[in-house]
């Protein structure tokens, strides 16, 4: 084993146990109190630098989380274009117009 063959072998180990040691400490913030859905991906992103199968998650966390904030635009967009009370006043009758 050459100088270089051993240097790959240990930075690909450190990059496999930095970035699972992130991935399960997002997992448990999941359940914990943490920013979890910041440090999942952050951890796969490690894992990517070595690994195709976590780019692939990554590239489907990201779209997951890209749709999601669509929606909730959409959602927010919605409930900002009704009156502040909620739903509209009745319409006056033509007795009350006069």
């Amino acid at each position: 084993m050459t100088a270089n063959n051993a240097y790959r072998w240990a930075k690909r180990i450190v990059i496999t146990v930095a970035g699972f040691t992130v991935l399960i400490v997002g997992i448990v913030m999941i359940v914990l109190p943490g920013p979890a859905f910041v440090v999942i991906p952050i951890g796969l992103g490690i894992l990517g630098l070595e690994f195709a199968w976590a780019r692939l998650w990554l590239r489907k966390v990201k779209q997951k989380g890209q749709e999601l904030a669509r929606s909730a635009r959409s959602a927010i967009g919605s409930q900002n274009s009704r009156p502040a009370g909620g739903n509209p006043p009745p319409a006056k009758t033509d007795a009350e117009k006069n």
